[in-house]
């Protein structure tokens, strides 16, 4: 693949936000997750699903920064377009000793959700990871993924 090939890069290999002036709209959806390992030490806090820190409820507090993210996508993925999103649901459950975050983000426009969808699960693991860093550094964020984008040219179910 050379430089001419990657759809961000304009006929001089500078980068470029890809035109979507030309582009139909149409309802976009992504869907991805990323996962948190806690330490058992912290595993342990979380009795029913959830725990309360003095910062606040870990899992709501991560809910909410996913769903700023999400919102403010193209302030940080420079050639991200600015979209309106139309809907971001963010879930955080415990599948033993992980916290298995999904986003999924639709909006009716002319340009893919899935960096948005995949900034939601991001920074809700990082909020994740900082509520909890007062009972251990030993977390590992991995398995950030996307898992389905559909409504653009090709859909992908991965």
């Amino acid at each position: 693949m050379n430089a001419n090939e990657f759809s961000h890069l304009d006929a001089q290999s500078n980068p470029a936000m890809v035109d979507v002036a030309h582009k139909e709209v149409s309802l976009r959806e992504a869907i991805a997750e990323s996962r948190i390992v806690l330490p058992k030490e912290v595993v342990l806090l979380f009795k029913n699903q959830d725990i309360l820190v003095k910062k606040g409820s870990v899992f709501n507090t991560a809910i909410i920064a996913g769903v700023m993210a999400v919102k403010k996508t193209s302030e940080l993925i420079p050639l991200c377009h600015g979209l309106l999103i139309d809907n971001c649901q963010i879930n955080i459950k415990l599948e033993n000793e992980e916290a298995v975050i999904t986003c999924k983000v639709t909006s009716f426009g002319k340009t893919g959700v899935e960096m948005e969808a995949l900034t939601g699960v991001s920074v809700a693991a990082l909020t994740i990871y900082d509520m909890c860093k007062s009972f251990s550094h030993a977390m590992v964020i991995k398995n950030t993924r996307l898992l389905s984008k559909t409504g653009g040219k090709s859909d992908f179910h991965g």
